[in-house]
């Protein structure tokens, strides 16, 4: 197992190593800088960090020796926005004049492709594109495809301006099969390796819209989406107003209904082996977004999400009001361990599946991405 944990956060990346002593902050790198997210890619073991320098732009890095050197690759690239691309923003709708479809905000997603794909990253960006590279990010490829289709000029921003892909998940047992999460977009999946797509978010509900409009499935929020390794056809939505799950690949998705303390929040994870468990953070709603109540829980199904256990030993039980953003819960890939970053940059870790909870740091600068190093 490993005894790695990486966290981006706004002003660095910081590595965390457990020693007999216990867990340690090992490395800080690009200290001052916005590390929105990373990968440590399981298949080669390059280590990607992506950075967001405001005015001078959105940079991508890697290193081959787990951090040890690093250097800049190349970053995703959006076509030259035409007057055409003008006129459709223009006739949108009321959201148009808010989206900014010219260039790459941040890089919000980094996933990697199948382990018959050697070198194959998928990247989530906002405005809304995906990429894809096939040579370790030395290049990007926007998948048009995607892009072209007539229902993205639609999609808008949840709480950013404009629109952004924040989870791919690629089928293990298929690498041509990847379901991408969208704010607000909803889900889209693609079984031909990009050639088409499908908007596939029937069942999910947005209640920010009027009522006939709520079950537009091209206008979902899924806040985060996750797929079950072993099962891949079962997938769970944190969405902005409810928790969704579906058993068929996206086709039909279900809500879970009375969920206590909150069905809102941001972050979700799937036990990679189990289907019908899954963790969540919740908050008290999109107007209020911290802890119910002042006490930071995790809640978890191991039922499909006819029930939850709420866990909060040694989680802060009054006057906490952190919030775990959407990359900011991770599982191992044994399912064993668990751990969670939170707004305040409050760092826990759990080796029990979250019955009990250790704060690793307390003073870190919000946290916006956690993951643990693969098992090597």
């Amino acid at each position: 197992m490993s005894d790695r944990l990486y966290a981006a956060t706004r002003k660095g990346f910081f590595t965390l190593d457990r020693k007999s002593s216990g867990w340690t902050i090992s490395k800080v790198d690009f200290l001052g800088m916005n590390a929105t997210m990373l990968l440590d890619d399981p298949r080669d073991g390059m280590l990607y960090v992506a950075l967001d320098h405001g005015h001078f732009g959105v940079k991508l890095h890697r290193s081959p020796d787990g951090g040890q050197t690093w250097e800049e690759c190349a970053v995703p690239q959006y076509p030259k926005f035409t007057d055409e691309d003008q006129k459709k923003q223009a006739e949108s709708g009321e959201f148009g004049a808010r989206r900014d479809f010219s260039s790459l905000q941040e890089i919000w997603e980094l996933t990697p492709g199948g382990p018959d794909q050697p070198g194959v990253l998928w990247a989530g960006t906002i405005p809304g594109g995906l990429f894809r590279s096939a040579d370790q990010g030395s290049s990007w490829q926007l998948v048009r495809t995607l892009w072209e289709r007539e229902e993205r000029w639609r999609w808008f921003g949840g709480g950013k301006d404009s629109p952004g892909i924040h989870s791919v998940a690629v089928n293990p047992a298929d690498s041509q099969h990847v379901t991408v999460g969208i704010s607000c977009g909803g889900a889209w999946v693609t079984e031909d390796g990009g050639a088409s797509w499908q908007c596939r978010s029937t069942g999910m509900r947005a209640d920010y819209l009027p009522p006939d409009q709520a079950g537009d499935p091209n206008a979902q929020d899924p806040h985060r989406l996750v797929q079950c390794r072993s099962r891949p056809e079962m997938l769970w939505v944190q969405h902005h107003n409810g928790i969704f799950r579906t058993t068929d690949g996206g086709r039909q998705w279900t809500e879970i209904e009375d969920v206590l303390p909150s069905a809102f929040g941001f972050a979700v994870i799937v036990h990679p082996e189990d289907p019908e468990t899954a963790w969540f953070v919740p908050g008290v709603k999109d107007e209020c977004r911290v802890p119910v109540d002042g006490a930071l829980v995790v809640t978890r199904t191991r039922d499909g999400g006819q029930s939850f256990d709420v866990l909060c030993q040694g989680l802060p039980g009054k006057h906490c009001y952190d919030i775990v953003f959407r990359h900011g819960l991770d599982i191992d890939s044994t399912g064993a361990r668990l751990a969670m970053g939170s707004s305040t940059g409050s760092l826990w870790y759990s080796d029990n599946l979250g019955d009990t909870w250790q704060c690793l740091a307390n003073h870190l600068p919000p946290i916006y991405c956690v993951r643990f190093a693969p098992r090597r």
